[in-house]
Order: structure tokens, then sequence, then C-alpha cells
């Protein structure tokens, strides 16, 4: 997968996993990573699916409904991948914290419903439930920041409220943050992940 690594100035730090929203690249997200941790190590990824030229993570059907097979092939191409990369980068596995907008934050919920080791943590901004139907392996003291809109025009609250209820079912330790927004990214969400990153994997 294309990707781009930065080694950090902080060798404790967690490695945070970038992961863009539709169209974005593996460069999206680095100014947010660097205002959540300036001195983290970074993966950043691209996505290996293409819908109409712009990258994506897995194929969906329509707005708002995915391919499922494609996003469970692509979940497990997604942390094999990390894998890979944990072993040519000579980074921990085990610390690795996704930071996901949108697309990236629904395959970011897609790792920890498939697996209970793929993620340290996880912030993910404006995510769906990635798949309904499926039994979460434990994720005993996972910590999740949820940051969504009331008024996501893509995403209805029902969906986030879901996903985060599935999750906690699971045993993750989840944080819920709303804004007036809609669907884009707003400082305020970001500042509030800044300080639940701050007290939860640093």
């Amino acid at each position: 997968m294309e990707h781009i690594y930065t080694e950090g100035k902080d060798k404790n730090a967690p490695i945070l996993l970038l992961l863009h929203g539709t169209g974005g690249n593996e460069k999206d997200l680095l100014p947010l990573a660097d205002m959540i941790d300036p001195n983290a190590t970074i993966l950043g990824v691209r996505g290996n699916v293409s819908e109409n030229g712009m990258p994506r993570f897995f194929r969906r059907l329509r707005e708002g409904v995915f391919d499922e097979e494609d996003l469970k092939y692509r979940t497990k191409e997604l942390y094999e991948f990390i894998d890979e990369m944990a072993s040519q980068y000579e980074f921990d596995r085990n610390k690795v914290v996704a930071i996901g907008y949108s697309n990236g934050a629904n395959i970011a919920g897609s790792l920890m419903y498939h697996y209970h080791d793929a993620l340290a943590g996880a912030i993910l901004f404006h995510a769906m439930v990635p798949l309904r139907a499926m039994q979460l392996p434990d994720l005993e003291g996972t910590p999740v920041f949820i940051g969504a809109g009331e008024n996501d025009p893509l995403i209805p609250m029902y969906e986030t409220k879901e996903l985060a209820e599935a999750l906690r079912n699971s045993n993750a330790d989840v944080r819920e943050f709303w804004t007036k927004g809609g669907h884009q990214l707003t400082r305020e969400e970001v500042l509030e992940a800044q300080k639940w990153y701050a007290s939860n994997m640093k």
C-alpha cells in the first residue's frame, strides 16, 4: 500500500496510523497528527480502492452502503500491512493508534470489529457502523475517541451511537464528543481529541 513513514522524536509515544477520508491520501492527516502528538511516529496510508479516481479504503455500493465482502478483505489487508510495516520499520506493533476520518475512520472501526489486537487505541472522526450481525472481539482496555457532528448529512446520529455502543459492549473505553457541525472536521473536535489523547495514550 502507498504510505508515508516518519519516525518520531519520542520513542515511547504511540505510532499514529493515519487513515484519510474519500479522495484523500497518505499525507492528508499529517497536520492533524502534528496537533495531536507532534513527537509521535507516523504511518500514513493511502487506500487501495479507487472510486472515480478518488482513493478509498474499501468499496461501497452507494452513499452509506458498504460492499461488505470488500470491507472484510480490505480490513484483513490493512491488518497484515501494519504487521509488515512494524517488521520493516521496527516499531512496536502493540502501540499503533489509528486516527481516521470518515472512510478512514470506518476501516479503523472495522479493524477493531475483527481483531482484538489491531489497535492500541483509536480516534474516529465521523465514523459509521462498519458491519452488523457480527461478534466483536474483547476490546478490554482499548481507548476510543469518537468525534461526530449532530448535523452530519452523511451519518445520522443513531449510526454513531450504535458504533459507540457496540464498542462499549465489547469492553472498549469509549468517549463520544459531539459538535453542532456537519461532516466536516472541526477544530473543536480535534482539540478535544488532543486532550483525550494526552490523558489516555501518553
